[in-house]
């Protein structure tokens, strides 16, 4: 859900997309690391762009 939220939030600029990303990112743990990292996919989207 949280990868969904992102690229819904990236490609719409939707506020209720980013503040879904942002409420399913508060329950991991400061130190855990996610596979998923938005740096990354806005580079890739970018690319994309261009």
């Amino acid at each position: 859900m949280r990868d969904f939220s992102w690229n819904v939030f990236t490609k719409t600029g939707d506020v209720d997309a980013y503040l879904l990303y942002k409420q399913s990112g508060e329950g991991e743990s400061a130190g855990a690391e996610s596979s998923f990292d938005p740096i990354d996919e806005a580079e890739d989207d970018a690319d994309l762009i261009i």
